[in-house]
């Protein structure tokens, strides 16, 4: 029998004590069932050997019997052969005499029948001599078949009657005949059969050549389902009467060749003996069965009920709880270990997710809280019942030159720079009751609340103080500004986002402004609207042709010639004429459509690239990438197919990246940057000190040119520590033996210096502003007449 899916689908769903139940005492009843088949099959198989051995031996006592009435007989008729008066009649031919002692002995031995024969085998004479001619001839064939046997007696069928018959000789002393007796055989030899045995006898004639049959003698009682027929021709066993016999088929050694003795030995008894042994066998099966089915089901119930308890705790982990430890259930077995593996599982993810919120919400620099942390420390302040009617300041602060501290004296004490200026924030927080946290990079936040606008701005002017104190790390003095932006719940936000937004525009008006601190006013964004409408607008001005390209030279400072030129994108705009960059590149490249620009300028660049070339030497162009380009793994196949459009060579570009840009995915930014140089490309670092690279990882980078951002070169002409600095880097770049560029050159005394410096190239309003292409070669050749 097979199982359809449902029917497995609906085992596999039951619980785990019916399963195991099922299945255990499933095999067990498999197990007794088999047992009993072969039980019975042996059970039957000995009771059919132990009914042949029975019969085997009834078939020994009726030899036995039939031997010893037939000596009985012998007797008598060899009394009778040996008797002196019977052989001298037999020797003088008297018949009379014969017949007479004949008829004599075998009335006194029981004998029916008596005769005498000569030699030759003839009957002579014969007791109560009436007897049919037909008898006569029976007994000397049958007396004939005995001699040449050398058979001294047989059972013959004789006028439709069985007898045993005996051959005794007579001898005078010759042998001169011999004596036949035939003894008449009866029920009572199979009754003492029955007696002596249990066993059945069952005497039948076969009649003629004919199938029928006929019964001599038995101790079978005949009912009606009594079939002669059907026992004549069984083999092994039959049912009569409602009973079951088995047979046995007496040889014909001694008996007549159309009579069968046949034993039966009824095999009730001797299956009942089995069968009480087979009962007691399925009684125990039955108890068996039942006892395992209990015994499974507790030791299931012991096994379940922990395992439940164990499903319960692990839903809980599930859901996050982790403070209750795991049940003990004070087992020690595969339960209890696997109990006590789970609490143990439980511990470490406790104190894993602890340290993941440790890292997810508190700096590891500066052991203050991060944004993140500093976030819901508000949200949550902001939400609070009891805090509803007050008010909080956000000051959000931005270390100045913290950037160029990592570039000129390394990651490590730039570290140190953070954990001094973290400690000094913190003391402050403590003293008024705020909460200091770092936002990221030199970026740090304070939290005030229930202060007014000029107790916020008091704090802030502490800070500012606070900074102002110069610091000493490893023997170096730093001193440090920065930048404060202030923003106050409710009057400038009404939720968490925007009040750190709004801290955060008041912060970089504060740095643009360098007025050290800064209330938010919402005039300080004004523009953003007009700004996003500019932005939808962008998308559709490349193909409405509204980009220009503008070209602003790069002069070696050596020689003041025209060596390159950056290429700078300005846009047409239909309505607001021309656009400056800075409203519209830096939400191009939060859009992603900063992209579009570059390849737009790539191409344009491209295109006029042959035109722009001196009459001798060749001039590059240097475009920038932006963070969104270093990020396309097929950029640099751009680049490639689209110069080759125009056939303008790869030797003839620059290209420009910031610090920001390759900071933002370092490696994948390797690879393109790697793919660049190896197709020829010249590579440079635009903004050099305003990002978080420093010398040292910019050497594994395949650069060739570092560009000092305009923020030092604009103040070291006044500016000891800017000089230092510009100097420092000129230094350190031709080191590694790359060029350097300095942005921001806005008058002849700061060229001067610059030259001085060694610095290779130069780049700013003195020399020039950006120039329309069309108007870039007229330039050149003035400043190429003026600088001869």
């Amino acid at each position: 029998m097979t199982l359809d899916g449902s029917r497995l689908f609906g085992y596999r769903r039951w619980g785990l004590v019916r399963r195991i139940v099922v299945t255990s005492v499933g095999m067990l009843l498999c197990i007794q069932l088999a047992m009993l088949v072969v039980v019975r099959s042996s059970i039957e198989e000995s009771v059919a050997n132990n009914l042949r051995k029975e019969l085997e031996s009834s078939a020994n006592v009726w030899n036995r019997l039939v031997e010893q009435n037939a000596q009985r007989l012998q007797l008598g008729a060899s009394l009778l052969a040996a008797d002196f008066g019977f052989r001298s009649a037999v020797l003088s031919g008297d018949a009379q005499t014969i017949e007479s002692a004949l008829e004599n002995n075998g009335a006194r031995i029981g004998a029916t029948v008596a005769g005498f024969l000569d030699n030759q085998f003839n009957l002579t004479a014969m007791a109560n001599p009436q007897e049919n001619e037909s008898l006569k001839k029976t007994l000397e064939t049958l007396t004939r078949s005995m001699a040449a046997d050398q058979q001294t007696g047989q059972m013959a069928l004789t006028n439709g009657r069985l007898h045993q018959y005996v051959l005794v000789p007579v001898r005078a002393p010759l042998m001169v005949g011999w004596v036949v007796m035939g003894f008449p055989v009866d029920e009572s030899l199979a009754r003492d059969m029955v007696s002596l045995t249990a066993t059945h006898v069952l005497m039948v004639q076969r009649n003629g050549n004919s199938d029928g049959v006929s019964i001599l003698h038995t101790s079978l009682d005949r009912g009606p389902d009594f079939d002669l027929k059907t026992v004549a021709t069984a083999d092994h066993e039959l049912t009569i009467n409602g009973e079951a016999y088995a047979l046995f088929h007496i040889p014909q050694a001694s008996v007549a060749r159309d009579v069968k003795v046949i034993l039966l030995r009824a095999s009730g008894p001797a299956r009942q003996v089995f069968g009480y042994m087979t009962m007691s066998l399925l009684v125990i099966t039955a108890l068996g069965l039942g006892l395992f089915a209990v015994g499974s089901m507790g030791l299931a119930r012991r096994l379940s009920r922990p395992l439940d308890a164990l499903v319960t705790d692990t839903e809980r982990l599930g859901r996050g709880d982790y403070s209750q430890p795991v049940v003990d259930l004070g087992q020690h077995d595969e339960v209890g270990n696997l109990a006590r593996s789970f609490d143990r599982m439980r511990q470490n993810i406790q104190a894993s997710q602890a340290e993941i919120r440790q890292l997810a919400y508190w700096d590891r620099l500066t052991g203050l809280p991060n944004r993140a942390e500093f976030r819901e420390m508000l949200h949550a302040l902001l939400n609070a019942p009891e805090h509803q009617a007050g008010s909080v300041s956000v000051l959000i602060l931005d270390l100045d030159r913290f950037k160029h501290i990592n570039d000129v004296l390394g990651y490590a004490f730039g570290d140190k720079v953070l954990q001094a200026a973290a400690s000094r924030l913190r003391d402050l927080s403590e003293q008024v009751n705020g909460h200091a946290a770092r936002m990221g990079g030199g970026q740090f936040g304070l939290m005030l609340r229930d202060v007014d606008l000029n107790q916020a701005l008091a704090v802030a002017h502490k800070i500012t103080a606070a900074l102002d104190v110069p610091f000493s790390l490893d023997g170096q003095m730093v001193d440090l500004r920065a930048g404060i932006g202030i923003a106050r719940w409710p009057e400038h936000a009404s939720d968490v986002d925007v009040l750190l937004g709004h801290a955060e525009v008041a912060m970089y008006t504060a740095k643009r402004k360098r007025a050290g601190v800064q209330v938010y006013d919402p005039a300080l964004d004004s523009g953003s609207a007009l700004t996003l409408s500019l932005l939808s607008e962008l998308r559709q001005a490349i193909d409405q042709n509204e980009l220009r390209l503008f070209l602003q030279p790069k002069i070696t400072l050596g020689n003041h010639q025209v060596i390159a030129a950056e290429a700078l994108v300005r846009w047409q705009h239909p309505t607001r004429g021309m656009v400056p960059p800075m409203e519209f590149i830096p939400f191009a490249e939060q859009t992603g459509y900063v992209s579009h620009l570059t390849l737009w300028m790539l191409e344009e660049a491209a295109r006029q690239w042959a035109g722009l070339q001196p009459a001798s030497g060749m001039m590059r162009i240097a475009i920038n990438l932006s963070t969104r380009d270093l990020m396309d793994p097929d950029f640099a196949a751009k680049v490639d197919a689209l110069l080759a459009r125009h056939n303008a060579p790869r030797e003839g570009f620059c290209l420009e990246i910031t610090e920001s840009a390759i900071m933002d995915d370092p490696q994948r930014a390797e690879i393109t940057l790697n793919q660049l140089s190896s197709s020829g490309y010249k590579l440079s670092i635009d903004d050099f000190g305003t990002g978080y690279s420093s010398l040292a990882y910019l050497k594994r980078l395949p650069v060739n040119e570092l560009k000092i951002d305009k923020s030092f070169v604009l103040g070291m002409e006044h500016s000891e520590s800017d000089a230092q600095i510009v100097r420092s880097t000129i230094d350190l770049a031709h080191n590694l033996g790359l060029t350097v560029v300095a942005e921001g050159v806005e008058n002849a005394v700061v060229y001067h210096l610059l030259a001085n410096l060694n610095c290779d190239e130069g780049q700013g309003y003195y020399m020039s502003k950006p120039l329309p292409c069309t108007e870039f070669n007229a330039w050149r050749d003035l400043w190429t007449q003026k600088n001869i």
